[in-house]
């Protein structure tokens, strides 16, 4: 083969790898929009599905993967048509998570859904199975430039995925990521292939591009879920969808629909009619109702619950954080807020809730900012600090929705809050009732270990009320002086709220108007507010209701194994996602991992498998390391959504990250010594998770620029050293038992797979740091395990280009 052809091959390679790395990050967002963040995880797991699957199938049919340049350019146009293909069939098959529990072909669904999704990374993993094996290569590429160019494409095509949603949108998005496995196939065909040979690839390529052209741009356009609120407030007569906009974190949708009248927390002493308003929409759900009246004309605000703090504080500088459509700045302007900053992470949420007459207020200063980066960069202190409602009531007892990190309700962010409030300053936090109590009293749990940890007392410095569906926990780090305590007293009894915690309140005081049969809101927030910490509640209540951290920033999961029996016992009678399994969805997607692994990577193994010598060993260390890749890398993903603001911005910036570094690892790891570069890659990931926490407490709030560049560097060194351990195995089994490799590629595949989901799973339930601990756990089991094979001549075997799939035929 000429350099020429050697260049084409090394260039059809790297964009065949930046298709699949894009379409990797894309359908993070299409799951999120078109589905639930359930599947947001699954993406990761699909594509190492797909890549190991197609190292198993080619071990045991070579055949697929022979034939010189037109074999390989076939394989990237298949690529291509099972990147458009995959998606058509997961946006077509009427899968729908709510029914799942009693219609039985929803499994059915979920599978094809998952298989289908898989497919391109099947033919993508072929295409380099193929390239590594050297087949049908008159002068071989070296196995390492080819690793090396796959993992360089993979590092851009994670950030171009990034770029191509936010200009193209999620469906465009993936037409792009087709696009590029199309180019691909053009630079295979170049390495030398025959009309003939090229044949089939064209083929394809003029199939796709014929299907798409003749079925039209609506073809792909995204389904949404029916039970998105989206999807809801278009049902309603007469609404119309004004704008659909896409930027790299999130799909905005803006609403006008005579339906959307939310007024939360309006006491039922109002006798007006709420007026008609807008609406915004992120990923398709979330509904932000966006007022339309001028602030001096909404008569509804009085009655609001969180109008309470610009009653005790009044004249007050205001800090909105998470302002959405602006039904909490309005309430402030309208409560007398001498003036408003009303702080929205997405600008075009921003942008769609400029059309009301609150944003252009000349007393609301708009600024488009993750909160946490705007309360840490702050220049100045406020009077009210009210984090607003971000979500819809749901009523979800076990935590159906719980599975999306929350870093606006942690410790630290409470903290945070509470650091940027004036003397005598007051932080407002609004949450939804629920029954038995999880959301809400969670809340007032989080309010009082704040200012217990700042050396306060919970029970003068917090107060809470409730309306019939709502719940206002007040926090005042000075306590509350005696006139706000009469203020608050005169505001419940007028507009019939209920106090749930309050200085001196006697259970005879609670429980008033909006009755219930047992007032739990008073006997749980009373031990929460105690002035040491309830940790007996914490172990005994029914749900979690721990003070979530950024360790831990999941808010809405309230889920406890002692609630099994309750949950499946109800599964598939309560309208909730996946009949309302909450916790174990993420188990069932485990098992489908698993069984798709077994199956798919596994099983074509087994078929020719002989017992060989160092077959344990090979299982043993090649697992170990897809487990801890994954295990350390997922969680550092999830930590760094606080730094970047959303999740597919940290999974795109950390994925680019770790892949280059593992690149150069895996190129330079002949000039390392294996059991050093073992133990050193052990030692680094004991101390990840506290080389994380120092990255976010010094790029908290600096710009975007410096965050994403301060991230990338912090994971290079752990990267590096994660890529050199797998062709250190390799290099060693190509030397002494070669016929093992393919079950090296497998193992590693069918593990980095599990662990996917696993990570997730295990990080809902014990938090990043027990994760990345037991990730550096199995790299201590790979190091141990590599003991004693470190005497092999890697340097000779990777300089000769030795290392490769050692495949039949």
């Amino acid at each position: 083969m000429s350099e020429r052809s050697g260049s084409a091959v090394l260039l059809g390679t790297a964009l065949s790898s930046a298709a699949v790395l894009m379409l990797e990050v894309v359908l993070t967002r299409i799951f999120s929009v078109a589905q639930f963040y359930h599947f947001a995880f699954v993406a990761v797991s699909l594509a190492l599905l797909g890549f190991g699957a197609a190292g198993s199938f080619l071990f045991v049919w070579p055949r697929l993967g022979r034939g010189g340049p037109g074999r390989w350019a076939t394989l990237a146009a298949l690529q291509t048509a099972a990147i458009i293909g995959g998606y058509l069939a997961a946006n077509r098959v009427p899968f729908d998570s709510f029914t799942v529990a009693w219609d039985r072909r929803q499994i059915l669904y979920l599978a094809i859904v998952y298989l289908a999704l898989a497919t391109p990374f099947f033919f993508a993993g072929a295409l380099i199975t193929a390239l590594l094996a050297g087949w049908d290569q008159p002068r071989r590429v070296p196995a390492h430039l080819i690793y090396g160019a796959s993992l360089a494409g993979a590092g851009i095509g994670a950030p171009l995925a990034l770029v191509a949603i936010g200009r193209l949108g999620g469906e465009g998005a993936v037409v792009a990521a087709a696009a590029l496995a199309a180019l691909a196939v053009l630079f295979l065909l170049a390495a030398g292939s025959s009309k003939r040979q090229a044949l089939p690839a064209v083929a394809v390529l003029v199939a796709v591009t014929a299907g798409l052209l003749i079925a039209g741009p609506e073809s792909i356009e995204l389904r949404l879920s029916p039970y998105k609120e989206l999807s809801a407030a278009l049902r309603y007569p007469g609404a119309v969808l004004l704008s659909t906009e896409w930027t790299p974190a999130s799909r905005v949708d803006h609403v006008e629909s005579e339906g959307i009248r939310s007024l939360p927390g309006l006491s039922f002493t109002y006798r007006g009619i709420p007026p008609a308003q807008q609406g915004v929409t992120v990923d398709g759900d979330d509904l932000s109702p966006i007022p339309l009246v001028e602030p001096g004309q909404a008569d509804f605000v009085p009655y609001l619950l969180y109008a309470l703090p610009y009653e005790l504080k009044p004249a007050a500088e205001a800090l909105v954080l998470d302002a959405g459509g602006g039904l909490a700045v309005i309430t402030a302007l309208s409560s007398g807020a001498a003036n408003v900053t009303a702080v929205e992470p997405d600008p075009m949420v921003a942008e769609a809730a400029s059309t009301s007459p609150t944003y252009r207020d000349p007393a609301v200063e708009v600024v488009v900012e993750d909160i946490r980066t705007f309360v840490e960069r702050a220049d100045r202190d406020f009077d009210v600090v009210h984090l607003a409602l971000d979500s819809p009531f749901r009523p979800v007892t076990s935590g159906a929705y719980s599975l999306a990190e929350d870093y606006s309700l942690t410790l630290e962010a409470v903290s945070a809050y509470l650091d940027v409030l004036r003397p005598g300053g007051v932080l407002a936090v609004v949450r939804w009732l629920q029954t038995p109590p999880s959301e809400g009293i969670r809340a007032v749990g989080l309010a009082g270990e704040a200012i217990r940890s700042r050396g306060g007392d919970p029970a003068s410095a917090v107060v809470a009320l409730r309306g019939f569906s709502n719940l206002l926990v007040l926090v005042s780090p000075d306590g509350f002086g005696t006139d706000q305590l009469d203020r608050i007293r005169d505001f419940a009894e007028r507009l019939r709220f209920d106090l749930v915690a309050f200085p001196g309140l006697d259970a005879s005081e609670a429980n008033r108007y909006n009755r219930l049969p047992e007032d739990e809101y008073f006997r749980l927030a009373s031990l929460l507010l105690a002035q040491s910490a309830p940790t007996d509640l914490y172990e005994s209540y029914t749900f979690d209701i721990t003070p979530p951290t950024d360790n831990h920033p999941f808010f809405r999961h309230y889920f406890t194994f002692e609630q099994t029996d309750e949950v499946l016992a109800t599964l598939g009678r309560t309208w909730q996602p996946f009949g309302g399994a909450g916790y174990f969805v993420l188990v069932a997607l485990l098992l489908l991992s698993i069984l798709a692994a077994g199956l798919l990577i596994l099983g074509p193994l087994t078929m020719s498998a002989r017992r060989e010598p160092g077959l344990g060993w090979t299982v043993g260390y090649f697992g170990l390391l897809g487990l801890a890749f994954l295990l350390v890398e997922i969680p550092i993903f999830q930590r760094y959504i606080l730094v970047l603001g959303r999740p597919t911005t940290a999974l795109a910036v950390v994925l680019a990250s770790v892949l280059v570094a593992s690149g150069l690892g895996s190129l330079l790891s002949d000039r390392l010594p294996w059991l050093g570069t073992a133990i050193v890659l052990s030692v680094i990931a004991v101390v990840q998770p506290w080389l994380v926490a120092g990255v976010i407490d010094l790029s908290l709030g600096q710009p975007f620029w410096l965050r994403a560049a301060l991230v990338a560097g912090s994971v290079l060194p752990v990267g590096f050293l994660m890529g050199t351990m797998f062709p250190k195995g390799i290099d060693y089994l190509d030397l002494t038992a070669p016929q093992l490799i393919p079950w090296a590629w497998g193992i590693n595949g069918a593990a980095s797979v599990v662990a996917a989901i696993a990570a997730a799973l295990a990080a809902l339930s014990w938090g990043f740091t027990a994760v990345m601990a037991v990730g550096a756990a199995c790299y201590g089991g790979a190091t141990l395990l590599a003991m004693g094979k470190t005497r092999v001549g890697a340097s000779e075997a990777l300089a000769s280009g030795s290392t490769r799939l050692t495949l039949p035929g």
